[in-house]
């Protein structure tokens, strides 16, 4: 089993930066890709980063160049520097981890993006 647990959302001005974390624990020797998505009221959760058990990163159309995705030594902290934030990036963040060929979500933090 692996717990995840994101922090770092908030309410941030058009322009504006954010930093989301996600802290797994459990059977964190398992982990192999990280990823984030994202959910807007009313929307299916959308795919956003990954970051790969070798370290490659990929990232969705609608955020690349203004969102770096990454994680600490240890592998078990994945990291989502958002910068240049738009209103349409107004969403619930969710971690998704897979360990041991299941997957596991996070409970989540909202980021909103507005004047």
């Amino acid at each position: 089993q692996v717990q995840l647990v994101e922090s770092g959302g908030g309410l941030v001005q058009p322009g504006g930066s954010l930093r989301l974390s996600c802290a797994a624990s459990g059977s964190i020797f398992s982990i192999n890709d990280m990823s984030w998505y994202r959910q807007a009221p009313g929307k299916q959760r959308d795919w956003v980063a990954t970051i790969t058990s070798g370290d490659l990163t990929i990232y969705a159309d609608a955020v690349k160049g203004r969102f770096t995705i990454s994680r600490d030594n240890t592998k078990t902290t994945v990291y989502l520097q958002m910068n240049s934030l738009k209103p349409e990036d107004t969403a619930g963040y969710y971690c998704r981890v897979v360990a041991s060929g299941r997957v596991y979500w996070g409970q989540g933090t909202q980021v909103t993006v507005s004047s």
